[in-house]
């Protein structure tokens, strides 16, 4: 079965089994490995993508339901220079292991999207992706510098 829709402001047509998580399509057909697998029950928030503009858990979600939808990976994220949240991630040293920062990245994005100035309550509630390093703080604090530095651009 032929599934089509927009990868990366391009569009794609994929022949896979309609079942196949779009993580896996995005990864396996498109070569575009950046986003990360983690748990495989949309529990950990590494397979995060924007589907439609919306931080989407990727690793169960059956390709047939996105046909025809808008899918940005972190390869679109900053692909000249870093986005204000990647400049942000690095200015406070976030990642520690990094597996889960592709994932954690587009979450970002999307809430700063939606919310451009958001308190510490709204980053909670957006923001449910495992960093098993627990860097918490940091990403805090980054997400905060993120939207500074999106309102001063």
């Amino acid at each position: 079965m032929s599934i089509s829709f927009t990868l990366n402001g391009t569009p794609v047509s994929v022949d896979v089994d309609p079942e196949m998580p779009l993580l896996w399509v995005v990864r396996e057909t498109q070569g575009l490995t950046g986003t990360k697998f983690g748990c495989g029950i949309a529990a950990c928030g590494a397979c995060t993508m924007h589907v439609d503009g919306q931080a989407t858990r990727t690793c169960v979600l059956p390709v047939d339901a996105i046909e025809g939808a808008d899918v940005r990976t972190i390869e679109d994220i900053g692909p000249e220079t870093p986005s204000a949240v990647q400049a942000a991630w690095l200015s406070h040293q976030v990642p520690q292991c990094g597996y889960c920062q592709s994932g954690m990245i587009m979450a970002v994005e999307a809430l700063l999207d939606e919310i451009p100035d958001p308190s510490d309550a709204d980053i909670d509630a957006a923001i449910t992706n495992i960093c098993r390093c627990g860097t918490y703080d940091r990403i805090r604090a980054a997400v905060h510098t993120a939207a500074r530095l999106r309102r001063e651009a």
